[in-house]
Protein backbone atom coordinates (compact mmCIF):
# COMPACT_ATOMS: atom_id res chain seq x y z
CA UNK A 1 0.00 0.00 0.00
CA UNK A 2 3.16 2.45 0.93
CA UNK A 3 4.46 1.59 -2.55
CA UNK A 4 0.57 2.38 -4.83
CA UNK A 5 -0.19 5.58 -2.25
CA UNK A 6 1.95 8.35 -2.63
CA UNK A 7 0.66 9.76 0.34
CA UNK A 8 1.62 8.40 3.67
CA UNK A 9 -0.04 5.34 5.07
CA UNK A 10 -1.59 4.62 8.12
CA UNK A 11 -2.41 1.28 8.79
CA UNK A 12 -4.66 1.02 12.35
CA UNK A 13 -5.28 -2.76 13.41
CA UNK A 14 -8.17 -3.20 16.01
CA UNK A 15 -8.38 -6.77 16.79
CA UNK A 16 -8.99 -9.63 19.58
CA UNK A 17 -8.01 -13.07 18.57
CA UNK A 18 -10.94 -16.02 20.08
CA UNK A 19 -13.94 -13.80 18.89
CA UNK A 20 -16.74 -14.71 17.36
CA UNK A 21 -18.35 -12.95 14.27
CA UNK A 22 -21.99 -14.07 15.98
CA UNK A 23 -21.65 -12.78 19.17
CA UNK A 24 -18.10 -10.74 20.54
CA UNK A 25 -17.86 -9.10 17.27
CA UNK A 26 -21.87 -8.69 16.35
CA UNK A 27 -22.62 -5.66 14.85
CA UNK A 28 -24.78 -2.77 16.33
CA UNK A 29 -28.82 -3.37 15.06
CA UNK A 30 -28.42 -7.41 14.77
CA UNK A 31 -31.32 -9.05 16.11
CA UNK A 32 -31.93 -11.91 17.84
CA UNK A 33 -33.31 -15.05 16.28
CA UNK A 34 -34.23 -18.10 16.68
CA UNK A 35 -33.35 -21.87 15.80
CA UNK A 36 -35.26 -24.74 16.90
CA UNK A 37 -36.39 -24.08 20.32
CA UNK A 38 -33.12 -22.11 20.71
CA UNK A 39 -32.27 -18.16 20.98
CA UNK A 40 -29.51 -16.83 19.55
CA UNK A 41 -28.23 -12.90 20.94
CA UNK A 42 -28.94 -9.88 19.22
CA UNK A 43 -26.66 -7.02 19.54
CA UNK A 44 -25.87 -6.03 23.28
CA UNK A 45 -27.80 -9.52 24.28
CA UNK A 46 -25.87 -10.59 27.82
CA UNK A 47 -26.57 -14.13 26.83
CA UNK A 48 -25.37 -16.16 23.74
CA UNK A 49 -27.62 -18.72 23.52
CA UNK A 50 -30.91 -20.03 25.62
CA UNK A 51 -33.78 -21.74 25.37
CA UNK A 52 -36.94 -20.42 23.96
CA UNK A 53 -39.64 -19.71 27.35
CA UNK A 54 -36.99 -19.53 29.69
CA UNK A 55 -35.02 -16.62 31.80
CA UNK A 56 -31.42 -17.34 31.55
CA UNK A 57 -28.73 -16.12 33.62
CA UNK A 58 -26.98 -12.83 32.34
CA UNK A 59 -23.17 -13.54 31.70
CA UNK A 60 -20.79 -11.14 32.30
CA UNK A 61 -20.13 -9.79 28.65
CA UNK A 62 -22.73 -8.59 25.87
CA UNK A 63 -23.34 -9.60 22.15
CA UNK A 64 -21.38 -7.41 20.31
CA UNK A 65 -19.09 -6.14 23.06
CA UNK A 66 -15.80 -6.74 21.06
CA UNK A 67 -17.10 -4.71 18.50
CA UNK A 68 -17.45 -1.74 20.67
CA UNK A 69 -14.17 -2.00 22.53
CA UNK A 70 -11.93 -2.24 19.43
CA UNK A 71 -13.64 0.38 17.08
CA UNK A 72 -14.39 2.49 19.45
CA UNK A 73 -10.90 2.67 20.24
CA UNK A 74 -10.11 2.91 16.91
CA UNK A 75 -12.69 5.89 16.68
CA UNK A 76 -10.77 7.41 19.91
CA UNK A 77 -7.43 7.31 18.07
CA UNK A 78 -8.45 9.09 15.18
CA UNK A 79 -10.40 11.77 17.61
CA UNK A 80 -7.11 12.49 18.70
CA UNK A 81 -4.74 11.94 15.57
CA UNK A 82 -2.66 15.38 15.62
CA UNK A 83 -2.00 14.19 19.26
CA UNK A 84 -1.02 10.37 18.32
CA UNK A 85 0.79 11.35 15.22
CA UNK A 86 2.14 14.77 15.89
CA UNK A 87 4.40 14.34 12.36
CA UNK A 88 0.84 14.35 10.37
CA UNK A 89 -0.19 17.57 12.50
CA UNK A 90 -2.71 19.61 10.56
CA UNK A 91 -3.04 17.29 7.34
CA UNK A 92 -5.64 15.55 8.63
CA UNK A 93 -6.98 11.79 7.29
CA UNK A 94 -8.83 9.75 4.55
CA UNK A 95 -10.27 6.34 5.53
CA UNK A 96 -9.29 4.43 2.48
CA UNK A 97 -10.43 1.03 3.00
CA UNK A 98 -11.07 -2.49 5.79
CA UNK A 99 -9.51 -5.56 5.89
CA UNK A 100 -10.98 -8.15 7.96
CA UNK A 101 -9.54 -11.76 8.66
CA UNK A 102 -11.17 -13.65 11.39
CA UNK A 103 -13.63 -16.74 11.45
CA UNK A 104 -11.97 -19.68 13.60
CA UNK A 105 -14.59 -18.90 16.40
CA UNK A 106 -17.49 -19.26 14.45
CA UNK A 107 -16.47 -22.58 13.09
CA UNK A 108 -17.09 -24.16 16.79
CA UNK A 109 -20.97 -23.49 16.25
CA UNK A 110 -22.73 -24.72 13.22
CA UNK A 111 -25.77 -22.25 13.50
CA UNK A 112 -22.98 -19.62 13.84
CA UNK A 113 -21.26 -20.90 10.50
CA UNK A 114 -24.41 -21.19 8.80
CA UNK A 115 -25.17 -17.09 9.90
CA UNK A 116 -21.66 -15.86 9.27
CA UNK A 117 -22.59 -14.93 5.59
CA UNK A 118 -25.31 -12.57 7.41
CA UNK A 119 -23.29 -11.44 10.07
CA UNK A 120 -20.26 -10.25 7.21
CA UNK A 121 -22.45 -8.70 5.02
CA UNK A 122 -24.24 -6.63 8.33
CA UNK A 123 -20.28 -6.19 9.18
CA UNK A 124 -19.46 -4.39 6.12
CA UNK A 125 -22.38 -1.97 6.22
CA UNK A 126 -22.04 -1.27 9.46
CA UNK A 127 -18.41 -0.37 9.94
CA UNK A 128 -18.63 1.97 6.42
CA UNK A 129 -21.77 3.83 8.81
CA UNK A 130 -19.85 4.03 11.58
CA UNK A 131 -16.41 5.27 10.32
CA UNK A 132 -18.65 8.03 7.91
CA UNK A 133 -16.76 6.39 4.54
CA UNK A 134 -19.44 4.37 2.47
CA UNK A 135 -17.29 4.11 -0.18
CA UNK A 136 -14.13 2.53 1.34
CA UNK A 137 -13.22 -0.08 -0.36
CA UNK A 138 -13.30 -3.71 1.80
CA UNK A 139 -11.26 -6.61 1.45
CA UNK A 140 -11.87 -9.95 3.16
CA UNK A 141 -9.49 -12.62 3.52
CA UNK A 142 -10.93 -16.27 4.21
CA UNK A 143 -10.14 -18.52 6.54
CA UNK A 144 -7.58 -20.79 5.37
CA UNK A 145 -7.27 -23.88 8.13
CA UNK A 146 -5.87 -27.26 6.69
CA UNK A 147 -6.37 -25.66 3.45
CA UNK A 148 -7.64 -27.57 0.87
CA UNK A 149 -8.62 -30.34 2.73
CA UNK A 150 -11.31 -28.24 4.76
CA UNK A 151 -14.44 -29.57 5.57
CA UNK A 152 -17.27 -29.05 7.67
CA UNK A 153 -18.67 -25.73 9.47
CA UNK A 154 -14.96 -24.20 8.35
CA UNK A 155 -16.01 -24.65 4.74
CA UNK A 156 -19.37 -23.29 5.65
CA UNK A 157 -17.66 -20.09 7.18
CA UNK A 158 -14.53 -19.91 4.24
CA UNK A 159 -17.83 -19.98 1.72
CA UNK A 160 -19.45 -17.44 3.36
CA UNK A 161 -16.97 -14.99 2.90
CA UNK A 162 -15.97 -15.89 -0.53
CA UNK A 163 -20.24 -15.21 -1.34
CA UNK A 164 -19.69 -11.74 -0.38
CA UNK A 165 -17.21 -10.34 -2.91
CA UNK A 166 -18.32 -8.19 -5.37
CA UNK A 167 -17.74 -9.81 -8.38
CA UNK A 168 -19.48 -12.86 -7.20
CA UNK A 169 -22.98 -10.99 -7.80
CA UNK A 170 -24.85 -11.51 -4.96
CA UNK A 171 -24.38 -8.40 -3.46
CA UNK A 172 -24.64 -6.03 -5.92
CA UNK A 173 -23.94 -3.29 -3.73
CA UNK A 174 -20.67 -4.41 -3.37
CA UNK A 175 -19.50 -4.54 -7.14
CA UNK A 176 -16.26 -3.05 -7.18
CA UNK A 177 -16.02 -2.16 -3.75
CA UNK A 178 -15.67 -5.69 -1.69
CA UNK A 179 -13.24 -8.18 -2.20
CA UNK A 180 -12.52 -11.85 -1.24
CA UNK A 181 -9.24 -13.24 -1.30
CA UNK A 182 -8.53 -16.91 -0.88
CA UNK A 183 -6.02 -17.98 1.68
CA UNK A 184 -6.35 -21.52 1.44
CA UNK A 185 -3.19 -21.99 -0.47
CA UNK A 186 -1.07 -20.20 2.12
CA UNK A 187 -1.84 -22.96 4.43
CA UNK A 188 1.44 -24.82 5.77
CA UNK A 189 1.48 -28.67 7.63
CA UNK A 190 2.76 -29.13 11.34
CA UNK A 191 5.57 -30.29 9.55
CA UNK A 192 6.54 -27.09 7.72
CA UNK A 193 5.76 -25.06 10.70
CA UNK A 194 6.71 -23.58 14.08
CA UNK A 195 4.17 -25.47 16.33
CA UNK A 196 1.36 -27.75 16.22
CA UNK A 197 -1.45 -24.95 16.59
CA UNK A 198 -3.91 -24.96 13.97
CA UNK A 199 -6.22 -22.10 15.22
CA UNK A 200 -2.71 -19.62 14.96
CA UNK A 201 -1.71 -21.42 11.41
CA UNK A 202 0.38 -23.17 13.30
CA UNK A 203 2.12 -19.95 13.83
CA UNK A 204 3.72 -20.07 10.02
CA UNK A 205 5.37 -16.53 9.48
CA UNK A 206 5.08 -17.46 5.83
CA UNK A 207 1.02 -17.98 5.89
CA UNK A 208 0.95 -14.87 7.86
CA UNK A 209 2.78 -12.63 4.83
CA UNK A 210 1.42 -14.36 2.46
CA UNK A 211 -2.06 -13.47 3.72
CA UNK A 212 -1.04 -9.95 4.39
CA UNK A 213 0.42 -9.70 0.67
CA UNK A 214 -2.90 -11.29 -0.87
CA UNK A 215 -5.39 -8.95 1.17
CA UNK A 216 -3.20 -5.65 -0.16
CA UNK A 217 -3.13 -6.95 -3.53
CA UNK A 218 -6.56 -7.16 -2.84
CA UNK A 219 -6.91 -3.73 -1.90
CA UNK A 220 -4.79 -2.32 -5.00
CA UNK A 221 -7.38 -4.20 -7.50
CA UNK A 222 -10.32 -2.65 -5.80
CA UNK A 223 -8.56 1.40 -5.92
CA UNK A 224 -7.62 0.42 -9.48
CA UNK A 225 -11.30 -0.09 -10.33
CA UNK A 226 -12.40 2.66 -8.52
CA UNK A 227 -9.83 5.58 -10.63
Amino acid sequence: MGDYHDNPILILKTSQGNRSLAWDFLPPGSERYEVGNAVFAGYKDRVPIWDKGTDPEPVNWYAGKQYDDCFNAAKDVLANFDTHFPHWKGRGYEIAGFVWWQGHKDTGNEVHAERYEQNLVHLIKTLRKDFQAPEAPFVVATIGFDGWEMDGNALTVANAQLAVSGEKGKYPEFQGNVKTVETRDFWRSTEESPKDQGYHYNQNAETYLNVGQAMGKGMIELLNMNR
